[in-house]
């Protein structure tokens, strides 16, 4: 009988009968090379020690050298279990286990620790939770607001659907930036992300701004799922319906084969058009390229929101 004691779960169970996609060459314009750093040994080694899990390296992200051969990682907060199952995310799903209760005294350890001047913070889905994680982010956001004050906060969550209240206490707890994202365009979320509802992701984004006029809010797409240019264009004009001020395009890279196929790799030209497009249309601030992902560059970013909000933009 074979032993089975050191079997690990699955991390994406879900998919595991799905059939397998042939392997995708990426073209050059979206290869990068292996972090090798010091300065990225140290930030994973500071992670670890601060027992802290980032969406960095649980989502597979290509900009994981750069980000932290510069210290900039963004944390993921409750845990590396997701109780949902989107086609395209990295993420392990599965039942979660309890909320680390010190979980934001070790952020803010290390925020302290490696200097952060833009943090962001993001979760996994725990519908599991009667307050969908809400409480944790405000605990994360007032624990660095008492350590390191100097420290501006960018939280990216999850869409509490079903948990009353749980925007609110998030908005109330006054991140700098408030981002959601919209993933992908209406007409693939039933295949693509199944456990959300693209209006309901549109509404909480509008409903921010309600609560706080002043929050920057934000929202990202990816592109190369099978999406038209117009399903594209309309995405941007329901954002700016609901008051958005930034936007962020990338291209979707499947993490396994068992993942959802890339349709196609969209060129640097597209993305330059679809930036020129956004921007016509009134965003604050617009990221497209094909390795544009939500914390990609996010400090940098918020000062340009800033600037943008002083020269009377929005």
């Amino acid at each position: 009988m074979a032993n089975t004691d050191n079997v690990r779960p699955l991390r994406h169970p879900e998919k595991a009968k799905n059939p397998e996609n042939p392997h995708q060459k990426k073209p050059a314009w979206i290869r990068v090379k292996a972090p090798t750093s010091p300065a990225y040994a140290e930030t994973r080694k500071l992670m670890r020690e601060r027992n802290l899990t980032t969406v960095c390296e649980e989502a597979a992200c290509p900009n994981i050298g750069e980000c932290w051969a510069q210290k900039h990682a963004t944390v993921m907060i409750l845990g590396d279990i997701c109780t949902r199952a989107c086609a395209f995310c990295n993420v392990a799903t599965g039942k979660p286990g309890k909320v680390d209760p010190l979980e934001p005294d070790n952020l803010a350890i290390a925020a302290g620790e490696m200097g952060m001047k833009h943090l962001v913070i993001t979760s996994v889905d725990r519908d599991d939770l009667a307050d969908g994680g809400a409480g944790q982010f405000v605990k994360c956001i007032e624990r660095l607001r008492e350590t390191t004050p100097e420290t501006t906060i960018e939280i990216l969550t999850p869409d509490f659907r079903d948990k009353p209240g749980a925007l609110e206490a998030v908005i109330q707890a006054k991140p700098d930036v408030f981002n959601h994202n919209l993933e992908t365009v209406p007409r693939l979320y039933p295949s693509i992300r199944p456990g959300a509802r693209y209006f309901h992701s549109l509404k909480i984004l509008d409903r921010a701004k309600d609560i706080d006029a002043n929050v920057f809010t934000k929202s990202g797409i990816m592109v190369g799922l099978g999406e038209t240019r117009s399903e594209v264009l309309q995405v941007m004009d329901d954002l700016r319906s609901a008051r958005v001020d930034f936007l962020t395009i990338g291209q979707y890279l499947a993490p396994t084969t068992r993942h959802a196929p890339v349709d196609r790799f969209v060129t640097p030209d597209e993305f330059t058009e679809y930036r020129r497009l956004a921007e016509a249309k009134g965003f604050l601030l617009v990221s497209a390229s094909p390795l544009t992902r939500s914390s990609h560059h996010a400090g940098e970013d918020f000062a340009k929101l800033q600037a943008a909000r002083q020269a009377g933009r929005g």
